[in-house]
């Protein structure tokens, strides 16, 4: 399973150029087959940024949420386990959407497709594609 950082996901949906031909392969690929997946606060960090007049999406925020995983997309829960493992990152700034994001791939042993060089840099084993290859 990939879990997708929240900039991912939006430039998935806009086909946004940043998201490289690599990248996108690798997603189209496993979104086929189901294996595609944004932790839940995903949605709210969208939610926010659509406040601040930083995004526009598409619908609202409940529907583009309801498109998306209609059209195969998986919803990871925030949920007691995911937020412990968020506080156990060594090494990690202190982030809180990004650490849930990162928790929420190691608990449900996935990798991460980010472009976010501070996470691609972190060193751990967390396996990790970079949305811009």
């Amino acid at each position: 399973m990939i879990v997708l950082d929240t900039h991912v996901l939006v430039w998935a949906d806009t086909d946004d150029r940043r998201l490289g031909k690599k990248a996108r392969a690798l997603l189209d690929s496993a979104w086929s087959s189901g294996c595609v997946a944004v932790p839940s606060i995903a949605f709210w960090e969208v939610g926010l940024l659509q406040q601040r007049r930083r995004l526009t999406l598409p619908a609202s925020l409940k529907e583009w949420r309801e498109s998306l995983l209609a059209a195969g997309l998986v919803e990871l829960p925030l949920d007691g386990e995911v937020a412990i493992r968020s506080l156990e990152l060594t090494g990690l700034h202190d982030d809180p959407a990004d650490r849930f994001v990162v928790a929420t791939a190691l608990v449900r042993n996935a990798s991460l497709m980010t472009a976010d060089e501070r996470l691609l840099e972190w060193r751990h084993p967390l396996e990790r594609h970079d949305a811009t290859a």
